[in-house]
């Protein structure tokens, strides 16, 4: 069942990419959540699942729902996705120091982009809650390389980049092939943080 229920979650995500690339709305409304939600049933099927990784998949859902609705819950979906980067924190299995150390790495790796973003940000709110989404998103990168597990670290680091992605287009420059770029290092990204922390 958990193996069908993985197979189906990348169908769907696949399937979610040939929609946003044919600018197939109906199809991508569809499987986009369809794509999340086999992942979590993937996960919760796990013989010790981990409680962390399915509450970081439940936000994540959610914030893929909120994020196909109208402009308006753009914040809801910042919410959800900044507690899915919680959960996903708490579940890395790695020191506070080596956590400490990567986020200094990771925070000042990312310093140039988030001074182009969050100056983009024309509502002060808003800009406020960005910043603290990037701090929380470069605390998640940097707990997932000091647990030592690559599959988590490359998950973690192509989830930075879809999020990376989303800001530069929306808030500074769109570009042709970011809604395509976004869904795909997305998709690939939780399914190697599942792979990574689902034993």
């Amino acid at each position: 069942m958990a193996t069908l229920c993985l197979i189906a979650a990348v169908v769907c995500a696949v399937t979610d990419w040939i929609a946003v690339a044919q600018a197939r709305r109906l199809l991508e409304y569809l499987a986009k959540p369809a794509a999340l939600g086999f992942l979590l049933l993937y996960a919760a099927l796990a013989p010790h699942a981990s409680w962390y990784l399915i509450a970081a998949l439940a936000l994540s859902l959610l914030g893929d729902v909120y994020l196909m609705l109208p402009d308006q819950l753009f914040p809801a979906g910042l919410a959800a996705f900044l507690l899915a980067h919680l959960a996903y924190i708490a579940a890395f299995d790695a020191t506070p120091l080596a956590r400490s150390i990567w986020f200094i790495v990771v925070a000042a790796a990312s310093v140039p982009l988030a001074l182009r973003v969050i100056r983009a940000v024309p509502d002060l709110p808003l800009r406020a809650a960005v910043g603290v989404y990037m701090g929380v998103i470069s605390l998640m990168v940097a707990s997932a390389i000091a647990s030592g597990a690559l599959l988590a670290t490359v998950g973690a680091l192509l989830f930075f980049v879809s999020d990376a992605l989303i800001a530069l287009n929306r808030f500074v420059a769109p570009f042709a092939w970011a809604r395509l770029g976004i869904i795909v290092t997305y998709h690939v990204g939780q399914l190697l943080l599942v792979l990574a922390l689902r034993t």
